[in-house]
């Protein structure tokens, strides 16, 4: 206590503090980050597809890929690459617990093998082609099924066990990944939509996605609210949302071209 009557608080106790805080703002950060790509890459793929095709004179079939994996041959395809590289890279570093730690390196792993390890193109493809392709679905399946079981262990983790507002959107996006993942498959499967203009199988794979960067974007405004700074971060994911509708708005009234063969 210093003279005047004021509790003085050791300068290890203070670099303690700020410490911890700045670990908090990071992983809350980190948190906001995983949950704008997720937000926004469905609609960036085929919003930047359009505008590459208005800029080049071209009729825009390619604007809505019969997947998300097949941006990977349009327009758009260091978007695709770049964003899940960086989702990997978010998902191997993240740490909370052991179980989900587990989960989302796994996830972050998968995230990485689907980004190096493209789709076969929808015509023309050679036996290379076609062999990494096999990879590619092994690890978007696995990013799928990890993320949706990163959720669901998320929901029962310690220390959000009393924040229902935390907990539920996370058992919401595992579940709905889960139901979106058998809808693709039963899609697939029977052959419906595929002369859709936007495919079940990206529609599916556009909503697992949401529901995956939605969740995440919750947990990171619970933090944001532990550490003081709600304000600062909902004006960040407003000024997203706000692009988000606008995205929408453009794809609404721009071309809406047929499918290509994928």
């Amino acid at each position: 206590m210093s003279t005047d009557g004021t509790v003085t608080v050791p300068l290890r106790d203070r670099v303690a503090t700020a410490q911890r805080d700045q670990d908090a703002r990071t992983v809350m950060r980190l948190r906001l980050g995983v949950g704008i790509i997720g937000v926004l890459l469905p609609l960036a793929l085929p919003l930047g597809n359009a505008i590459a095709a208005l800029l080049d004179g071209r009729t825009g079939d390619d604007v809505w890929p019969g997947s998300m994996s097949g941006a990977y041959h349009t327009s758009t395809r260091d978007v695709f690459v770049g964003s899940l590289c960086a989702l990997g890279t978010f998902l191997i570093i993240y740490r909370f617990n052991r179980m989900n730690d587990v989960m989302g390196t796994v996830a972050g792993c998968c995230a990485l093998g689907v980004a190096l390890f493209p789709t076969a193109p929808g015509s023309g493809a050679d036996s290379g082609q076609l062999t990494v392709s096999v990879f590619h679905l092994v690890f978007a399946v696995g990013l799928l099924t990890s993320m949706a079981g990163f959720c669901l262990l998320m929901y029962w983790a310690p220390g959000i066990k009393d924040r229902s507002y935390v907990r539920r959107p996370y058992l919401v996006a595992g579940v709905l990944i889960l139901v979106f993942m058998a809808l693709a498959g039963a899609a697939a499967a029977t052959g419906v939509g595929d002369d859709w203009p936007v495919t079940p199988l990206y529609l599916c794979e556009w909503l697992s996605v949401w529901s995956f960067g939605f969740a995440w974007t919750g947990a990171a405004l619970s933090l944001a609210e532990d550490i003081g700074r709600l304000s600062r971060t909902r004006a960040v994911v407003g000024a997203v949302l706000r692009w988000v509708r606008s995205l929408g708005g453009l794809l609404g009234r721009g071309t809406s071209p047929s499918r290509p063969a994928v």
